[in-house]
C-alpha cells in the first residue's frame, strides 16, 4: 500500500481513483464493506487504484479530548487492515483544528479534486465531514454532480445491531470479546511493548508479559482466553502462543493501580519478552475481575483460569 502522511506528498500526476473516506478505527465489518463496494466502483470505472482518506489523531482528540474514544487500532494496524480488506492506497489526513474549520467545499475541492482526482466516492451513509460537520451524503452527490465524480452512499448493516466503532468499543468495554469479535470479523487484540513489572507472577510460577493500556480500548477488567504473537524479528516472532490474559490492576495486592494487560503464555517460563513488541489476542472471557483473601486462593483461581483457557481455545 502507498500511503500519504500529508496532501503535500501525494503526486501531482495522480491517476484518477475511486476514494473513500472515514475514521475507519478497529477497520470493522463495516469498513470492510465500504471498502469493497469502493473496489466494484473501481471497477465500474475502469479504474485500478482504491484510495483511502482517513485522519490520524481521532477528530474528538483534537476538537475535544476530554471526550476522545479510546482507539481501537493505532494507524499503522489501521492502514494494515484497509490494505487487507481491498485498499490500494492511503492518505492520512493530519487532524488539526485548522482542517476542522474547512468548509465542505473546501474539503471536497482541496483533497477529493485536487489532490486524489477522484472519480467516484463511496462513504458511509450516515458520514459527515467539513466545518460543524455540515457535509454530508446529500453535499457529496451534489458537489459530484459539479466535480465530475460519482458518489455512493453504503447502508449500515450488521443485522439487528448495526455495525460501528462505537458498538465495537462498547462491547470491549463490557468485557464481550465475542460480540466485538462478530462486529470486527476478527478476535480483537492490542498491541504494545513489554514493559518490566513487579516480576510477582514469576514468583507465583505464571509469569507474565505486562502491556500498558494507555489510551487503547482493553476489555473490562477479568480474565480472558487468547494468544500472545511477538511482533518483531526475533526469537519466537510471529507465533501465536496461547495465553491466560489478565486485565486490571490486581486487586488482590494494596497499592497496585496502573490498569494493564498481563499474558502468561500456557507453559512457558523461557520467553524473553521486555521491550518487545507483542500482539495481545482475545478470544474468550473467563471470568471477572476477583480479590482474594490470601497467596493460596489467588494459587488456586489461576490454575483454575489456566485450565479454562485450554478448553476456551480448544487446547
Amino acid at each position: 500500500m502507498r500511503v500519504w502522511r500529508s496532501l503535500e506528498e501525494v503526486p501531482a500526476d495522480l491517476d484518477a481513483c475511486v476514494v473513500t473516506i472515514g475514521n475507519f478505527d478497529g477497520v470493522h465489518l463495516g469498513h470492510q464493506l465500504v471498502v469493497r463496494r469502493a473496489r466494484a466502483a473501481a471497477e465500474r470505472h475502469g479504474v485500478d487504484r482504491v484510495t483511502v482518506v482517513t485522519f490520524d489523531p481521532h477528530p474528538f482528540a483534537v476538537l475535544r479530548p476530554d471526550h476522545a474514544p479510546p482507539v481501537l487500532t493505532g494507524i499503522d494496524e489501521r492502514l494494515r487492515l484497509l490494505a487487507a480488506a481491498g485498499a490500494d492506497d492511503a492518505l492520512v489526513v493530519p487532524f488539526t483544528r485548522e482542517l476542522a474549520g474547512w468548509s465542505p467545499e473546501e474539503f471536497t475541492r482541496r483533497i477529493l479534486v485536487d489532490a486524489l482526482h477522484a472519480c467516484a466516492v463511496v462513504v458511509g451513509a450516515n458520514f459527515r465531514f467539513g466545518r460543524q460537520a455540515a457535509g454530508d451524503l446529500a453535499f457529496l452527490r451534489e458537489a459530484g454532480e459539479r466535480h465530475g465524480f460519482e458518489t455512493e452512499g453504503v447502508a449500515l448493516d450488521g443485522g439487528p445491531q448495526v455495525w460501528s466503532s462505537t458498538y465495537v468499543r462498547q462491547c470491549i468495554a463490557a468485557g464481550d470479546v465475542t460480540g466485538a469479535a462478530e462486529a470486527l470479523g476478527r478476535d480483537y487484540a492490542v498491541r504494545g511493548v513489554v514493559i518490566s513489572g513487579d516480576r510477582r507472577g514469576r514468583e507465583l510460577g505464571y509469569p507474565t508479559a505486562n502491556v500498558p493500556v494507555g489510551t487503547g480500548a482493553a476489555p473490562a477488567d477479568g480474565v480472558y482466553a487468547g494468544w500472545l504473537r511477538v511482533l518483531d524479528d526475533g526469537p519466537d516472532a510471529g507465533t501465536p502462543h496461547p495465553a491466560a490474559i489478565s486485565v486490571g490492576s490486581n486487586p488482590t495486592f494494596a497499592g497496585e493501580r496502573e490498569r494493564r494487560v498481563e499474558a502468561y503464555v500456557l507453559d512457558r517460563d523461557d520467553l524473553e519478552l521486555y521491550g518487545r513488541e507483542v500482539e495481545v489476542t482475545f478470544v474468550a472471557h473467563v471470568r471477572g475481575m476477583t480479590r482474594f483473601d490470601g497467596i493460596d486462593d489467588l494459587l488456586v483461581a489461576m490454575a483454575n483460569d489456566v485450565e479454562n483457557t485450554r478448553r476456551a481455545l480448544g487446547l
